[in-house]
């Protein structure tokens, strides 16, 4: 008697392997490739575009310094003198640029000078720039998804726009975050690869780029320890190689030492107790509203769990490595609400690894002439997350919408640069509104700015006579602004009655220019 072997059913992983083997030739397929990969960017730059077109300003605040250091790079050269800030430890002697590359990329982009047209053309260049970032870091998730074989990637990827209100917005703002997203995937990606020596240029890459460069080292320990637990196997060169990488960066750097210096200083504050109030994106969240504007991301993390409780076998070495980034990330969103631009990521591909051999197993039972359902799964999947995404989209939008126009302050910092010249010390009442001035007006210093801690590092004592002033706690403050502040003009929003009033009534101060939003008075000297 003739013994057969029992046919096998064929899994999502064999049929991908023999479309890729028999569908054509390596060209077709490479362009067919292209087109899919396409294909997914665009949908997350229209889908980005939406909330980033919301309103016509740039989110947050921080972005009109970051665009208009773009601008800087572009006419002045790769390293432009940074001496706008004298009283904070980002002087001309111990300036660091921090985000070097990601300033290097917004400068592709800065395409106008605001003294010439009010500062719409490097507006419109840093909003262009800050939905193709982020497309690209939601690309790289598809990617990392593609290639771990994880079964309806394109599904998986597009709930990353369903996940979270301020996820979205903060992947929106013209700052590094997105750019940390992305570095951080293609880590993620390369270390599952066991790429591990590629991880040296990233290291690299990654300290040039921003200064959350420390995320890449936890990560690796993160898939180490999982490698670990897993396998009983210690991959150290998933640590070596980008903690190599890491050293270099910090030595082969146009800002060496003075960013090494600088990194110490900026971290110490943010890791321990300050009474500076640095800025509300380092507050936690309450936990119901991070439940109202980020609850899908805790229903699919409730769903990972589910899975893994459901499969059978043995908890694998990535999808350990995903929860392990998740609880890293959790904790540190629970700690401070600008996490929430690593949490929901981490979450999405953690379920979607989690659910890869479940949804494997529902597929297999499937033989290939039935492979067309497949296309239907993924469109009533896809139908399934559209009241989502749409929620979720809608909710960004209006976070974004809420933006301070762009040119709250253009009249009053265009009329300085007009009135009082170039190379003039401003004394501002508010640490934030230097960006929006530095943004008009970069020919001027300013006293604080990007950071009140930046200040009080540099000097405590000026510091909090600072604190005095802008609170109207000093009388008649103009001769101490003259004399400990070097000032030539006063700037301020009209958030500051209490100064204002002393400024009324102090002989040395004289109120030049008012509008709607901003006052400015000058010194006797002038």
């Amino acid at each position: 008697m003739i013994q057969t072997k029992p046919k096998n059913k064929l899994s999502w992983g064999d049929l991908a392997k023999y479309e890729s083997r028999f569908g054509g030739s390596l060209d077709a397929t490479i362009v067919r490739q292209i087109i899919e990969a396409s294909a997914v960017f665009f949908t997350f730059f229209i889908g980005l575009a939406t909330v980033q077109y919301a309103t016509a300003a740039l989110l947050g605040t921080d972005g009109y310094y970051h665009i208009k250091i773009g601008y800087l790079m572009r006419t002045e050269g790769w390293r432009p003198v940074f001496d706008h800030l004298p009283y904070t430890i980002l002087n001309a002697a111990d300036y660091y640029d921090h985000h070097y590359l990601y300033h290097a990329w917004l400068a592709l982009f800065a395409w106008g000078d605001p003294l010439a047209d009010g500062g719409i053309s490097l507006t419109q260049g840093g909003k262009l720039a800050s939905v193709l970032m982020p497309s690209f870091a939601f690309l790289a998730i598809w990617r990392l998804l593609k290639s771990q074989r994880i079964p309806f990637p394109f599904v998986w990827s597009m709930g990353l726009l369903a996940l979270s209100e301020p996820f979205l917005y903060r992947m929106s703002m013209p700052r590094a975050q997105s750019l940390s997203l992305l570095l951080l995937v293609l880590a993620v990606h390369w270390l599952l690869q066991q790429k591990y020596s590629w991880l040296l240029g990233l290291g690299f890459l990654f300290v040039w780029a921003y200064n959350a460069f420390p995320l890449l080292l936890v990560v690796a320990a993160v898939y180490t320890i999982a490698t670990w637990l897993t396998t009983g196997r210690v991959v150290w060169q998933a640590l070596a190689f980008p903690a190599a990488g890491i050293a270099l960066g910090l030595v082969i750097n146009p800002y060496f030492p003075q960013n090494v210096a600088f990194i110490i200083d900026h971290l110490a504050p943010k890791l321990g107790d300050s009474a500076t109030k640095v800025g509300n994106e380092w507050n936690p969240y309450r936990t119901i509203t991070l439940i109202e504007n980020s609850g899908y991301t805790f229903l699919l993390l409730l769903m990972g769990i589910f899975a893994i409780a459901w499969h059978p076998k043995r908890i694998d070495t990535r999808t350990l490595f995903m929860l392990g980034l998740t609880v890293l990330f959790g904790y540190m969103l629970f700690e401070s609400r600008r996490f929430i631009e690593y949490f929901p990521p981490f979450v999405l591909l953690f379920v979607a690894f989690a659910s890869a051999p479940l949804i494997q197993q529902f597929l297999a039972r499937w033989e290939p002439e039935r492979r067309w359902l497949l296309p239907a799964i993924a469109l009533l999947a896809l139908c399934t997350l559209a009241a989502p995404i749409q929620q979720t989209l809608s909710g960004a939008a209006e976070l974004a919408a809420d933006s301070k126009a762009a040119d709250r302050y253009a009249q009053a910092s265009l009329w300085l640069h007009d009135h009082a010249g170039p190379d003039i010390q401003i004394f501002q009442t508010d640490w934030d509104d230097f960006t929006r001035l530095f943004f008009y007006n970069s020919e001027a210093k300013y006293t604080a700015g990007l950071d009140p801690t930046f200040m009080q590092l540099h000097d405590p004592e000026q510091f909090d006579l600072w604190v005095d002033i802008t609170r109207g706690k000093v009388e008649q403050p103009g001769r101490l602004i003259s004399e400990q502040f070097n000032a030539d003009y006063v700037f301020t929003d009209l958030k500051h009655g209490p100064f204002e009033k002393q400024a009324a009534s102090d002989p040395w101060l004289t109120e030049i220019y008012r509008d709607e939003f901003a006052v400015i008075f000058a010194l006797p000297s002038n």
